[in-house]
């Protein structure tokens, strides 16, 4: 269970905790997949894009990698994400604890994760590595945090899932 007390003993890079940053604003709290995936890199992508419009409406994005904070701001500068609020969690403990699961070898590697692969890749929105800095198996999830708790959440049934980040949204930012 995900509660204020929990999410309080959370720290970012922005020196706050979890649980305060979610009694300033909304939080959108991002886990992503490793940092050679393709749809790890699409999400990424999606957060630049809308990044100052949810900002401006008071949304706190919160990214949760399993890398070392040098490597995840090189890694988030490359996609426009300067100074973006993150959470390491290489030990994965974090992502359990919201219920993020290991993938099995259909939402991993099935035909829809395939297809979408190939379309990403293919229009150059975002480019597959062989480089692989995180697990490999573990899925995403994004979370939608309100004064301590979990207000909305999207939980990926394949990897290759893209969820509506403003729908998400919508019932809490101004």
């Amino acid at each position: 269970m995900i509660d204020s007390q929990f999410l309080s003993s959370i720290q970012t890079t922005a020196d706050i905790d979890l649980g305060g940053l979610s009694h300033k604003g909304p939080v959108l709290l991002v886990f992503l997949r490793h940092f050679g995936c393709v749809f790890c890199k699409e999400a990424l992508k999606d957060i630049a894009k809308k990044r100052s419009t949810w900002e401006q409406k008071g949304v706190n994005i919160v990214l949760v990698h399993m890398s070392d904070e040098d490597t995840a701001t090189d890694f988030f500068n490359r996609f426009g994400l300067h100074g973006i609020t993150s959470v390491s969690d290489p030990d994965c403990l974090l992502y359990a604890r919201f219920g993020l699961t290991k993938g099995s070898m259909g939402q991993l590697f099935g035909l829809k994760n395939w297809i979408r692969g190939f379309e990403v890749s293919g229009t150059g929105k975002a480019l597959p590595s062989i480089k692989q800095i995180g697990d490999g198996f573990q899925m995403p999830g994004i979370f939608l945090l309100v004064d301590g708790e979990v207000e909305q959440s999207f939980i990926h049934k394949s990897a290759a899932d893209r969820p509506d980040y403003d729908h998400l949204i919508s019932c809490c930012a101004a």
